[in-house]
């Protein structure tokens, strides 16, 4: 059945991504942003995908989700630098702003509502590997601290007033479209770095471990946990590879698929960076029977060939 998608923070790496497997599958689409996107959508897309204008601190909320059957929130205005330089800052200008959100769908009676939490910085240094869902919201950077306390909200709100609120806590996306301008992303960040001539910086001894997911794969499960019906029992979910790789490991890969030694620039590890994140993926397999197609190596051959292309997207099949 066809249905009305919102996609807040439309134009950024998750979200058009998502918009285009939505609009495939036959829904129609609305992605709100500041500014329109500066790429266009697949031919066989467009037509399904339009654009809204998006002031997410201020916006009408109840006028922009009249027609709305889904919102997808990835309206997230900081990366863990920022918000841990202003975290007051962010506290506002995310978590408040949501409440906004979430106060809407409750006068309209009720509403989904999809939220992209982060695997990578909620749980903190992990007590148990890989980390469950069940594992202590425990973050220690202001970025994590907005994404957990988003989450709870978001129980409270599906508690006490109905919403259909659900959550994935994602590891760590990779591949075209990604900016890796913003400090976010360290497999598509070196393999820009690697593809054209630049140094690429680790801070420490690059044994730093990640679990790291293809683009593909996040939006197939983004989709997935949008489109089932209303979760009774479990409705946040780890979306990961449910395995990890170093940091070190990454710059192996990638000399082995670029045949070349690539130039690594080793900087003094960061206070902030938690050794080791693992993503336990059994519920979302068991409950809603998702699972990554593509592994490590075979999302960076597909992330070589769109970045030589210069692609907005990744393939998505």
């Amino acid at each position: 059945m066809s249905e009305n998608h919102l996609i807040l923070g439309g134009r950024g790496f998750i979200g058009r991504h998502v918009a285009v497997l939505l609009a495939r599958a036959g829904h129609k689409v609305v992605i709100a942003d500041r500014r329109p996107p500066d790429f266009a959508f697949p031919e066989d897309v467009a037509a399904n995908i339009s654009w809204q204008s998006l002031e997410f601190a201020s916006a009408d909320w109840d006028t922009l989700m009249a027609d709305v059957s889904v919102v997808h929130h990835y309206a997230w205005t900081s990366i863990p630098a920022s918000a841990n330089q202003n975290p007051s800052g962010d506290l506002t200008s995310n978590v408040a702003a949501t409440l906004a959100l979430l106060e809407a769908l409750r006068r309209r009676g009720g509403g989904r509502i999809v939220f992209p939490s982060s695997g990578g910085t909620v749980y903190g240094t992990l007590k148990h590997v890989p980390a469950s869902e069940d594992h202590p919201l425990m973050p220690i950077t202001a970025y994590g601290a907005g994404k957990a306390a988003t989450e709870i909200y978001l129980g409270f709100y599906r508690a006490t007033h109905g919403l259909d609120c659900r959550v994935a806590r994602i590891a760590n996306p990779y591949g075209a479209g990604q900016n890796f301008l913003r400090g976010q992303g360290a497999a598509t960040t070196f393999l820009h770095n690697a593809l054209t001539n630049k140094p690429i910086v680790i801070w420490g001894d690059g044994e730093v471990v990640r679990d790291y997911i293809h683009i593909s794969d996040v939006a197939a499960a983004m989709v997935r946990i949008a489109s089932i019906p209303q979760p009774e029992k479990f409705y946040t979910f780890n979306v990961g590879s449910g395995s990890g790789v170093s940091l070190n490991g990454i710059i192996a890969e990638l000399e082995r698929q670029l045949n070349q030694r690539l130039e690594v620039k080793r900087m003094a590890s960061r206070p902030f960076d938690v050794p080791f994140n693992v993503l336990d993926i059994s519920r979302i397999r068991e409950t809603i029977g998702w699972v990554p197609k593509l592994t490590l190596s075979e999302g960076i051959s597909r992330t070589i060939i769109d970045l030589e292309a210069d692609s907005p997207l990744s393939r998505l099949d």
